[in-house]
């Protein structure tokens, strides 16, 4: 049969022949796997022809279909026919009508909750072990900014301590300046305000910074520094130590003055990082951030089973491992609420939902403003298709726990961290919630990187992973041919993480791609 099981996509036949790829038995269209897609008249070895040319990863008509019909893929109904479609046509975003996201107030709840996994013992990274009993997978001087208009002056810095001071502290693997567009002109005390500032208090706290905080203020912003630090906030570290260097100060005179000061609060914290060094950690000590961007129809079929494989072996080693981006779970909640682990983990997954739910109708839009002309290019038609491909991210096992955008993760197992779906934001969220590595799926390319923890990138297909050899870091297309499994992939990404989160640099790093963290901020600017 010509087609490619959920649980174990493989291809059919040698790739230079047609060969299509369906995710489930009841599935009415399939994707196109060939390279650069097929043409009219091309016919498979089940007899099934093209009537149009179908470009790669899009989806082909298995059966008549008539106006009205749904379409169905991932046996998940992912939109309705605009017209009659004969077997063999073209099915794309153009003639398929979405359906409407799933109610809130009628979901299953832990209906379908599996067993807990089994425990994956003995396996390790080396790491740097943390005051609080968290662990970096790097060694960083981070430097928090408390508004957008000390960027300059910071980066600015930050070229001198890399220059001068940095090669007097081999251990210390960078410096990075945490910059941000936020801080003044913005409606500080609204309720929402608290997204950001949670945000930006909680990067400063990130696993790879090692408990060393330092803030550079301007003096007048709106987001004072008190906001951040003192009682039940960010520590002072030591009593007598400034953590704030304040460019409004009259001590600074001329622009010298001021990276002066930055250099000598920074060499502090550089000596203190310094003395850490690297030891044998558990994997239960990893705290791991799945995210997809750029992605296409071949997302859910090769890259996002295989994070997902690697989710459970990481989950049943006692780490931590956050799914997150909203609009991208949104059509399957009901299959997230089912997984949850007891009520209070599905109440809370709704409230996320609800609330997103809300902030898209106060922007006049809906779930389907996610999908991108290069997630449609690819094969994606919708954003309900898109998000059947994406949740497989979470891999099998009971959903633990829910947090909310900005919020710190505390607990172990699987966890949905709420974030928005774009690439930038959801991974500086992930950040603040405490991820110490970072795996990010692509279909389509993309060269992003944070500078704050490792990114490993998993390519999709194997053309991007031939043609971005050095950007992508594990190649999951290989799941789509036959030449590995789900489950290949899935230990090959372990591994990787595992010797990523020791030292070993991935592509991003050795580049040292990096993108600006955006804060999500729903309040008001004024």
């Amino acid at each position: 049969m010509n087609e490619v099981k959920h649980a174990q996509p493989q291809a059919q036949q040698a790739p230079a022949r047609p060969l299509y790829i369906t995710m489930h038995e009841n599935d009415n269209v399939a994707i196109v796997a060939n390279d650069g897609g097929l043409p009219a008249g091309a016919t498979f070895s089940s007899g099934l022809t093209l009537v149009e040319a179908v470009p790669q990863g899009h989806k082909v008509a298995l059966a008549d279909l008539r106006e009205g019909d749904p379409v169905i893929r991932y046996n998940v109904v992912i939109g309705y026919a605009l017209k009659d479609l004969p077997r063999g046509s073209w099915v794309n975003e153009r003639v398929i009508r979405m359906p409407a996201a799933p109610e809130l107030d009628s979901l299953p709840v832990c209906t379908r909750v599996p067993a807990q996994l089994p425990p994956l013992d003995g396996y390790t990274f080396e790491g740097y072990r943390n005051a609080d009993g968290s662990v970096g997978t790097r060694n960083i001087l981070a430097i928090t900014t408390t508004v957008q208009c000390v960027e300059g002056v910071v980066e600015f810095a930050v070229r001198r301590i890399k220059d001068e001071l940095l090669p007097r502290y081999p251990n210390v693997d960078d410096v990075v300046g945490l910059e941000h567009t936020y801080g003044c002109g913005v409606a500080i005390d609204a309720p929402d305000a608290n997204i950001p500032i949670r945000t930006i208090r909680n990067i400063a706290l990130n696993p790879n910074f090692g408990g060393e905080v330092m803030i550079v203020s301007l003096g007048c912003e709106k987001l004072q520094p008190t906001r951040l630090i003192g009682a039940g906030t960010i520590p002072i570290q030591k009593e007598g130590e400034p953590d704030v260097v304040c460019l409004q100060d009259e001590q600074h005179v001329g622009f010298a003055s001021m990276i002066d000061s930055i250099m000598t609060t920074a060499e502090r914290h550089l000596e203190r990082l310094n003395a850490r060094k690297r030891e044998t950690c558990p994997a239960a000590d990893l705290v791991v951030g799945m995210q997809c961007g750029g992605s296409d129809a071949f997302s859910g079929v090769t890259a996002n089973p295989a994070v997902g494989f690697a989710t459970d072996l990481l989950v049943r080693a006692g780490a931590t491992v956050m799914f997150s981006e909203v609009t991208e779970v949104r059509d399957g909640i009901d299959q997230l609420t089912a997984r949850a682990a007891t009520p209070e983990v599905a109440e809370a997954l709704v409230k996320q939902m609800a609330w997103y739910d809300q902030y898209l109708e106060k922007g006049e839009v809906d779930r389907s403003a996610n999908t991108t002309p290069g997630n449609k290019k690819g094969g994606l038609s919708n954003i309900v298709e898109k998000a059947m491909g994406s949740i497989v991210k979470s891999g099998t096992g009971p959903i633990h726990g829910v947090s909310g955008p900005g919020e710190k993760v505390t607990q172990k197992g699987l966890i949905y961290a709420a974030t928005p779906a774009g690439d930038f934001v959801c991974g500086t969220l992930q950040l603040a919630a405490g991820i110490n590595m970072h795996v990010f799926t692509t279909g389509r390319g993309t060269p992003y990187g944070l500078a704050e923890v490792p990114v490993i990138k998993v390519s999709t297909r194997n053309d991007l992973a031939r043609r971005w050899h050095d950007l992508m870091d594990v190649n999951a297309g290989r799941i789509a041919t036959g030449e590995a499994t789900i489950e290949d992939i899935g230990w090959e990404l372990f591994h990787t993480i595992l010797a990523v989160a020791s030292g070993k640099k991935s592509w991003a790093e050795h580049w040292k791609i990096k993108n600006a963290l955006v804060l999500f901020n729903p309040a008001p600017v004024t």
